[in-house]
Order: structure tokens, then C-alpha cells, then sequence
């Protein structure tokens, strides 16, 4: 697209030029800037049809509000493309989600009118009421606080436990609920738009206000119970309707809606006539997941992020597979788990929101009696996993790494201290790539190995998870088993190989040496595979040792007495923290044991890594095959 045959986009560099101009010219900056989004995104990839969704209502948002004074707080950021392009970073915009370019997440390291980071989804609401009561806490009585937040994101209980103490605290949040017809019922008719009218006219609001003062003149009701009007008025509107009461009026958090979230116009009258109403209040939208844009409307999962396309044809650019071409770990593990639950009727599968993310959409389409999408709610699905295996089942419970996080007292409380035979499958461990810090799965091997009870395992390679996979559904495999692996595709072609079991807390040595020995434990061993190879092959006589420990809980104490008795230098190789990491196992194991051998820890120091490819990534934090190799160099030359 040309930004320069643009009639306003081109002039609009924060959202004070946008107010310069009038609601009627609002649809043709929609139309700019949802064209913008669909030319960019296809040259350089990000969350597509979210953004496109949401593109009205985020232009009417900044026409009607004072942001960044006003706090504008998003859910499951990838619905912010056109709020990232509307506050001053249109130029920047394909930079998006590459290395030292712009985030695809809202980040107020990033811009003042990113409010509040998100990556993660259900956080608007709980976030947002904490900004509505520090203004009124500060004496800043005109800001504003708007919380959106996407259908899918009301599954988490977060949004839940945030929504009940907006119920209850005295604050003036507006809560806009995307609805774009995936999580919640879209509700449609003449009737539903006459509410909307009614109940969002200036008439309407006076006389609700005037009946409102002549109760408390009359004093059948007070400030202190006020909610007596509101559930009135909800009972009222719901005789009316014939409509069932939604949470939101069962809350007494007033309800507007449901309005058209493609309307701009309509949407900046509703907002206008809204925002300054006392108390917490909901605007129910109702959007397109693609809007605008064919091939995203009518297969809004495939579009949600699709990576390079072409716009006229609507044709994705993928790269060429073959039958050699390795597989995609996801795709390894929704196969593998496939097979195993033809071979064993206890087994099932739980994923909150991720069946095709994770692959667990193999087996739904085979076994749709087996498989259990619970929504954006890892607790719930690690608990569920957890109620199902204490009554006979084996869930396989898939929840990418960084997701996991959110689940950690579920892992510890429900499954572990129950010492329950759950498989924890944790997808996109490690580096992930563009979506940067708030995905990236670099803590999971920290925070898993301290607990009790539970075995933390790393696949070296598609093989590995396989067995890893088999070996955790056996009969005797009684406790629960965590299996970290990344995203991309794995190294083998040759994959599906006939199932062998994997020793619990057994590592294995890839590679016989003498003067150094490198242990790596997950995919990153193939890292320091070819670095081995590599200074071997440029310094004839030094042999070096690679071990793949597989298991960061328990250790293979036995593989590293070995070691300590054998190699006076050790390094440790990781994809994630090295702090409480598989290192930290190792030098915690050798000072117990009093061994007096040095340890080199390699991975992710103490930082969050922000976004890139992954390539750059592992360059960056010196976990490549070069960075990795010149750590061995220099050992090998201090040594002699």
C-alpha cells in the first residue's frame, strides 16, 4: 500500500490528529488502516485477523479518549496493531516483531500509550480496575480507564476474579467486551439495535438519572445501595426482552449492548454518551475475527497468524516440505499421542485453546470423545488433567511453556502432592522467536525441578519425545512427568520409529572424550553437537564429551559421578535460565559431593529476552553453534 495516496492515514501520527477530523470521516481512516495492516502483515508476519477485527473500535476508542491520560488497557495483545499504528509507530510498523523493532505485544517500554504490558490473555479487567483505583486514590478525577477484552479471554479466571471486584469497588472502568462470535453467542435482531439505541441515548440516561435521584429523595434507596437500582433496572430489562440476565447484570455492572464493533460512527456516539457514567460498566461489541479481508473471515484460525501471503490471491508463501524435511515438534507430539490413544483407551487429551496450536487437533478429529479443549484456562486444565488421572485416566494435558507458568500452584497443589500420573506436554519451551518475552519458555526447567515428586524430561530429538511420550502412559509410570520441547521442526525425518521405553532419570553419552565434558539436556544439544565438531576439527587431538542428560529431575547421579571422576572442567548447556536451571542441578550435585571440578553454566542469564528471530536470539545470547564453540575454545586453550 502507498502510504502517501492515503486521504488521511499518512497525516495521522497520534491519536490528537485524529481527533481533527470529523466522525464522518472516520470510515475511510478504517478502511486505510485496515488495507495498511493487511499490505504490511503480508510482507512481514504477525497476528492478522485479531487486528483486523478490532479496527474500528480501536479508532473509535482514541476519537472519543484522552490517551495516554486516559488508560487504554488491551487483552491478549495481538489485537493492537492498529493502536500501535494510530499512537506513532506507523513508521515503524515493518519492524514488527523482528529483532530491535517493534513488539507485537503492547509494551510501555515501548510507547506511553501502551499502557500496561500484555501477552498473555484475561489480565485486562484485574489490571484495569487497578488503574481506575489509583486515579481515584491520586485525585485524578477526569481519567478514564478502558479495559478490552477478546470473547476468548473471559474463559480465564483471571478475568473472572477481576470482573467480581470491579462488582464490588467503587470505580468508573468501562469494560469493552469484544465479542467476535468464536466464545460467546453473537446476538443479533431489530430489537437488539433498538436497545442498544435506548439504552445509550442521551433521553434514556436523563430520565434513568431522574428516577434515580427521586428514590434516593424518597429514600427507598441510598449511595451505599445503589446496586438495588441497577439490579432492578437489570430485572426490568430483562422482563422486557425476554433475554436471560448475562453476568455482567447479575454483577451490577451496567450492561450496553451488543453493538455492531464495525460501525465507527455508531461506536463513537455509544462511547460518547457512556464514559462519563458513574460506576463500572460493560460495552458489548459484536466483531469479525478477518474483518475486511475474505480469506481471513472465512477461516479466522488459519489467518490468526499466516505468515507470509500474497493479498490478491490470498495465497500463503510456505516453505517447500518434502519427505525429508523434518517434522514440526507440535506435529510430532499430536501423531505420537494419536497412536498411543489407539493402543490405550485411558488415554485423553486436554488443551485450553490450543488443539491445532499444539496438534492435539489430530486426535480430536479421530477421538473427539477423547480430547478436551477447555479454553484460556491453564489452571482449569491442569486440575481437570488432574481429577481425571486420580479416577483412572492418563491426560495428556498440552500448555506451551510460557502459558504453564500460569498453572504453578495447580501443577504443585493438585497434581504433584497427590502424586498424580499426569503428563505435563509443555510446547514452545525455550526460544520461541518473534513474540518475545511474554511467550518465550525459558523458566519451565527452573520452576518445575523443584518440585516434589515430579520428573522433568527434555527430548534431545523427535525420537526421544516419542519414547519420552510412551514411556510416560505405561502402567508402571505412577507420578507425574513434565516433557519440555520447542517450537520449529526438529531434525529427523525418520521419526516415527518403533516405540522404546526410557529409563526414568537415565542420561546417555552421545560422545566419548577425554579433555572436556559438555552436558545438554533438550534440541540445544544439537547446538553443541556441531560446536564439538567443529573446534575437534580445527584442533586435531582434542576429544571432547557430550552427554544428553534427558531428565533435570531426577538426575542421572550416576552418569555424573562418572564425569566428576573423569573431567576436571564441565559445561552445562540449556535453552532457558540458568538460574535454578539443569547448570544449577549439576553444581549442586558436585558440591554435595564435594567434588572439586570447575562448572561452566551455559544459557539464558538473568534478563527476559525480547523479540526476533530465533537464530538472531541464539546469537545474541551466545547459545549458536559459534557462541557455543567459542566458550569450548577457550576453555580447551586455558587448559592446555
Amino acid at each position: 500500500m502507498d502510504l502517501s495516496a492515503t486521504q488521511y492515514l499518512q497525516y495521522i501520527n497520534s491519536p490528537k490528529d485524529l481527533k481533527n477530523l470529523s466522525v464522518g470521516q472516520l470510515p475511510v481512516v478504517c478502511d486505510e488502516l485496515r488495507q495498511y495492516i493487511i499490505d504490511q502483515l503480508s510482507q512481514h508476519p504477525g497476528h492478522l485477523a485479531s487486528s483486523l477485527g478490532v479496527v474500528e473500535l480501536t479508532v473509535a476508542i482514541h476519537y472519543v479518549f484522552d490517551t495516554p491520560e486516559d488508560r487504554l488497557v488491551w487483552d491478549v495483545g495481538h489485537q493492537a496493531y492498529a493502536h500501535k499504528i494510530l499512537t506513532g509507530r506507523r513508521d515503524r510498523f515493518n519492524t514488527l516483531r523482528q529483532y530491535g523493532g517493534l513488539s507485537g505485544f503492547p509494551t510501555p517500554h515501548e510507547s506511553e500509550y501502551d499502557s500496561f504490558g500484555v501477552g498473555h490473555s484475561s489480565t485486562s479487567i484485574s489490571a484495569g480496575l487497578g488503574m481506575s483505583v489509583a486515579a481515584r486514590l491520586q485525585g485524578k478525577k477526569k481519567r478514564q480507564v478502558v479495559a478490552v477484552i477478546g470473547d476468548g479471554s473471559m474463559t480465564g479466571g483471571l478475568a473472572f476474579e477481576g470482573l467480581n471486584n470491579t462488582s464490588m469497588d467503587k470505580n468508573n472502568m468501562l469494560i469493552v467486551l469484544n465479542d467476535n462470535h468464536i466464545a460467546i453467542d453473537p446476538i443479533k435482531g431489530g430489537f437488539t439495535q433498538y436497545l442498544v439505541d435506548l439504552t445509550t441515548s442521551p433521553t434514556y440516561n436523563r430520565l434513568r438519572y431522574k428516577f434515580y435521584r427521586l428514590m434516593v429523595r424518597m429514600h427507598m434507596i441510598d449511595e451505599s445501595k445503589r446496586g438495588r437500582i441497577q439490579s432492578f433496572n437489570n430485572n426490568l430489562k430483562t422482563f422486557l426482552t425476554k433475554q436471560r440476565n448475562n453476568i455482567f447484570d447479575g454483577l451490577n455492572v451496567r450492561y450496553f449492548g451488543p453493538a455492531d464493533g464495525h460501525d465507527v460512527c455508531s461506536l463513537v456516539r455509544i462511547l460518547q454518551e457512556i464514559k462519563n457514567h458513574k460506576g463500572p460498566k460493560v460495552l458489548h461489541v459484536i466483531t469479525k475475527k478477518g474483518k475486511g479481508y475474505k480469506p481471513a473471515e472465512d477461516s479466522a484460525t488459519i489467518w490468526h497468524a499466516p505468515g507470509e501471503f500474497n493479498v490478491q490471491t490470498g495465497e500463503r508463501i510456505k516453505t517447500p516440505v518434502t519427505e525429508q524435511t523434518p517434522p514440526l515438534y507440535q506435529e510430532v507430539f499430536g501423531q505420537t499421542l494419536l497412536e498411543l490413544a489407539r493402543q490405550n483407551e485411558r488415554i485423553v487429551g486436554i488443551t485450553p485453546a490450543m488443539p491445532s496450536g499444539c496438534s492435539m487437533n489430530i486426535m480430536q478429529q479421530e477421538l473427539p470423545d477423547r480430547v478436551f479443549d477447555v479454553g484460556i484456562a491453564e489452571g482449569h486444565a491442569v486440575t481437570f488433567s488432574a481429577g481425571l488421572a486420580k479416577d483412572g485416566m492418563i491426560p495428556f494435558c498440552n500448555i506451551y511453556s510460557s502459558f504453564m507458568q500460569r498453572a504453578y500452584d495447580n501443577v504443585i497443589h493438585d497434581v504433584a502432592l497427590q502424586h498424580l500420573p499426569v503428563v505435563l506436554c509443555l510446547d514452545r519451551a525455550g526460544i520461541v522467536g518473534a513474540d518475545g518475552a511474554t511467550h518465550h519458555g525459558l523458566f519451565d526447567l527452573s520452576y518445575m525441578r523443584v518440585i516434589p515428586g515430579l520428573v522433568v524430561a527434555a527430548p534431545y530429538d523427535e525420537v526421544e519425545l516419542r519414547n519420552l511420550m510412551y514411556t510416560a502412559q505405561l502402567p508402571q509410570m505412577q507420578c507425574p512427568i513434565v516433557i519440555r520441547y520447542p517450537r520449529g521442526r526438529g531434525t529427523r525425518a525418520d521419526w516415527q520409529k518403533p516405540f522404546e521405553p526410557i529409563q526414568i532419570g537415565q542420561g546417555r553419552c552421545l560422545k566419548q572424550g577425554e579433555h572436556i565434558a559438555v552436558l545438554t539436556i533438550g534440541t540445544i544439544g544439537h547446538h553443541a553437537a556441531d560446536a564439538i565438531r567443529q573446534v575437534e576439527n580445527e584442533q586435531p587431538g582434542v576429544r571432547i564429551a557430550h552427554y544428553d542428560m534427558r531428565f533435570v529431575k531426577p538426575l542421572d547421579e550416576q552418569l555424573l559421578h562418572r564425569v566428576a571422576e573423569h573431567f576436571e572442567h564441565v559445561i552445562t548447556i540449556e535453552d532457558g535460565t540458568v538460574v535454578g536451571g539443569m547448570g544449577s542441578a549439576v553444581l549442586e550435585f558436585m558440591a554435595d559431593n564435594k567434588y572439586p571440578l570447575r562448572v561452566t553454566r551455559l544459557g539464558v542469564r538473568d534478563s527476559f529476552v525480547e523479540h526476533g528471530a530465533t537464530s538472531t536470539l541464539y546469537h545474541m545470547l551466545r547459545l549458536d553453534v559459534e557462541g557455543i564453540a567459542d566458550v569450548i575454545r577457550q576453555i580447551v586453550s586455558a587448559n592446555g
